[in-house]
C-alpha cells in the first residue's frame, strides 16, 4: 500500500493540512512505514482495503516520526521544526502525537480517557463509570453505564470513544452520534436501539393512544382477552387486557411494551 509519500513536496496544492485537521506536518505511519496527513487519512485509506486483507489502524502514542510540511523535513515529533522552525501546530499534545492549528476548537487532552478532546477543558467532566468525558450539563443527570462510550454507534457502527463527531447520551445512558439519533427520531424511531426504552419524553404519544383505544372498540370475541406484556420502560410485567392499538403498561403507563408469554408459576 502507497501512502503521501509522492506528494509531499506538493502540499501547497493539497491545502492547509487535510480535511481533519489544520497542522503543517504529515506523520510517517508505524505500522506501515507510509506518510499521511494524518492517522484518519491513514485508516480512511486503509478502509478501502478492508475487504482485501485486514484493515490497520494507526496507534497515535506509537507516532515518532513527523515530516513538516513547509521544508520536507523528516524529524521525531516536536512542535516546532527542527530545520525551519515553523509552528507545526498551534496546538501540540506530545502524548497523543496531535498536531491542530483550529484552537477555536478549544482542544485539550483528558488524561483519563488517555486522548485530546474539543470543546474546552471547563465544560466537561470525565464520569469514571461511563469511561468517558461528557458535557457538564450531564454532570449527576446522567444515566450511568459503565464503559457507555467503549463500543460502536447501534445506527451507524462508527466507534464512539473517538470518534470526531458528536455524541448523544439517552435518557437510559446508552450513546449513540447525535446526528444518528436525528436520523432516527426523524424516521418515528423512539426506542433506544439497545435496550429499546423511549429516548424522548412519550407523554403526549401515550394520551393520544389512550383517546384512540377508547374510541376503538374490539370485537365481542377480543373484549375479554388478556395477554401478558413487558414493558421497555420500567421492565415490569404485567397481565392486560388486549386491545389492536396497544398494550399500556400498568406501572408506568407506557405503551413501549410488548407480548410476552404468561409466567410460570412456581
Amino acid at each position: 500500500m502507497e501512502g503521501f509519500s509522492n506528494e509531499r513536496l506538493d502540499f501547497g496544492r493539497m491545502g492547509y493540512g487535510c480535511q481533519h485537521y489544520r497542522r503543517r506536518c504529515l506523520i510517517r505511519a508505524p505500522c506501515c512505514n507510509e506518510i499521511f496527513p494524518c492517522r484518519h487519512c491513514h485508516n480512511d485509506a486503509t478502509s478501502m482495503l478492508r475487504k482485501l486483507m485486514d484493515r490497520h489502524d494507526v496507534d497515535r502514542y506509537d507516532v515518532k516520526q513527523v515530516v513538516c510540511a513547509v521544508c520536507d523535513t523528516e524529524q521525531p515529533v516536536g512542535r516546532v521544526c527542527t530545520n525551519c522552525g515553523v509552528n507545526m501546530g498551534e496546538y501540540f499534545c506530545e502524548i497523543c502525537k496531535f498536531y491542530d492549528d483550529d484552537v477555536d476548537k478549544m482542544q485539550f487532552h483528558c488524561d483519563d480517557c488517555g486522548i485530546c478532546r474539543v470543546g474546552g477543558r471547563e465544560n466537561f467532566f470525565h464520569c469514571k463509570k461511563c469511561g468517558s468525558c461528557y458535557s457538564v450539563e450531564l454532570r449527576d443527570n446522567h444515566m450511568c453505564i459503565e464503559n457507555s462510550m467503549h463500543h460502536h454507534c447501534p445506527i451507524c457502527y462508527e466507534y464512539l470513544f473517538d470518534s470526531l463527531k458528536n455524541t448523544t447520551v439517552l435518557i437510559c445512558g446508552h450513546t449513540m452520534h447525535s446526528d444518528c439519533c436525528q436520523e432516527m427520531l426523524k424516521r418515528d424511531k423512539y426506542c433506544c436501539p439497545i435496550c429499546s426504552k423511549s429516548v424522548i419524553d412519550m407523554s403526549r404519544t401515550w394520551k393520544r393512544l389512550d383517546e384512540e383505544i377508547e374510541a376503538t372498540s374490539m370485537p365481542d370475541d377480543y373484549r375479554s382477552k388478556k395477554v401478558w406484556i413487558l414493558c421497555n420502560d420500567c421492565n415490569d410485567t404485567t397481565e392486560v387486557n388486549f386491545h389492536i392499538i396497544g398494550q399500556k403498561c400498568r406501572h408506568c403507563r407506557s405503551y413501549n411494551t410488548r407480548q410476552i408469554a404468561a409466567p410460570v408459576l412456581p
